[in-house]
């Protein structure tokens, strides 16, 4: 059975952790069903799955094992990870990055294929209540995510992705000479988009793209750029419909009123549906995780974590992974 140990501190938490059910005890997690120590209350923590199709790797005596190390390790670890290996930059809540894992497991298991390798690679200064309000600040938070995109690019990660949407304002500067692909979430986005040959709700527009987001300066100005650029109108939703549904909804997920949350989140996006919209971009963490997935609306979404996420798992397969 996958266990999972945690010790956090208190102030590097954001907003309620919504622990995936592959972390649970009684979830299984890969094949081989290995143990998971997570540490965080060290400034700077890593978990690496070590559970590869050949059992083993680089300076490890238990293979099968999920293992952490701490800060000082981000210079000098003698890691080397197989080349199929996806490194992960964690984001600015603990639930984000759990969302991404989540995904790219159910993705990687859904072939009855070997499980995908992965490290994260998280920091509590990259925290909600810490993101920059001055330029020094700004800089402090960029030279951290080079150093941790520098570590996993080292260790022989096949790409890096940062699954959060509010550090995707720092992605150019990142990785401006990273040796390996360090995914965009936007332009996967734009690609499935692209890749589904969308045709207009409306006879003589274009295709109309809704963005939903909680904070529409810096969650959304990406995923426009994006998405304008490959053709499509993106839609936002209205002053009113932000205030008596939106943020509302995202605050009542917070203080898990699921109910709150999926009626508010139903009305918001029925609001965009009726503006002639084809499919409607949750560009928010928590959006993305409010309605069951068995719900119909559903089928007019995306989260762009799970698009990042399957790409991370096609580019895994796509390598040829080295007997270590």
């Amino acid at each position: 059975m996958l266990e999972i140990i945690t010790t956090m501190s208190c102030g590097s938490i954001y907003s309620p952790v919504h622990f995936p059910k592959v972390f649970h005890r009684h979830s299984t997690f890969t094949k081989s069903r290995p143990s998971c120590s997570v540490t965080n209350s060290s400034p700077s923590s890593l978990l690496i799955n070590n559970n590869y199709s050949n059992g083993k790797v680089a300076g490890s005596k238990n293979p099968k094992t999920t293992s952490t190390t701490s800060r000082g390790a981000l210079e000098d670890a003698p890691l080397k990870f197989p080349n199929n290996t996806v490194g992960i930059i964690g984001g600015v809540s603990t639930g984000c990055t759990l969302h991404f894992l989540q995904k790219l497991v159910d993705l990687s298991s859904q072939d009855e294929g070997d499980a995908i390798p992965f490290i994260v690679c998280s920091d509590p200064i990259f925290n909600i209540n810490n993101l920059p309000d001055s330029r020094s600040q700004s800089k402090l938070i960029l030279e951290k995510l080079k150093e941790r995109r520098m570590f996993l690019e080292k260790g022989g990660s096949c790409c890096i992705v940062m699954p959060c949407h509010s550090l995707q304002a720092w992605h150019e500067e990142i990785g401006t000479d990273s040796s390996v692909p360090f995914l965009h979430i936007s332009d996967y986005v734009a690609k499935e988009l692209k890749e589904a040959s969308l045709k207009p709700v409306e006879a003589g527009s274009n295709v109309q793209i809704g963005l939903l987001s909680s904070d529409s300066n810096i969650c959304t100005k990406f995923y426009q750029d994006k998405l304008q650029n490959e053709g499509f109108e993106v839609i936002y939703p209205d002053r009113a419909t932000m205030d008596h549904a939106v943020l509302p909804a995202v605050s009542a997920f917070g203080r898990n009123d699921m109910i709150g949350a999926r009626n508010l989140l139903r009305i918001a996006i029925n609001v965009l549906l009726v503006k002639a919209v084809n499919t409607i971009v949750f560009a928010s963490h928590d959006l993305a995780q409010i309605l069951p997935q068995d719900d119909p609306l559903l089928k007019n979404c995306i989260d762009p974590i799970e698009s990042l996420a399957r790409h991370a798992v096609r580019r895994a397969r796509s390598i040829n992974t080295q007997q270590l």
